[in-house]
């Protein structure tokens, strides 16, 4: 592993980790569903409408 990040290191990447919820629990889900249930409706639509705008998907043009 570390010759391996000194090559990458030497090629001009850098190491990133992540740690993410393990969405496989049901503690996290519990979680992370009374989180989604306090959420204001209208701030969350404002922010819903704001990622429709600016979304290079929801043109209708297949083709790009």
């Amino acid at each position: 592993m570390r010759a391996m990040r000194a090559r990458r290191k030497s090629q001009g990447f850098r190491e990133v980790r992540l740690t993410l919820p393990d969405v496989r629990s049901q503690a996290v889900r519990v979680r992370i569903a009374a989180e989604v249930a306090a959420l204001d409706p209208a701030a969350e639509a404002e922010a819903l409408d704001w990622i429709e705008a600016v979304s290079e998907f929801d043109g209708g043009d297949e083709a790009r």
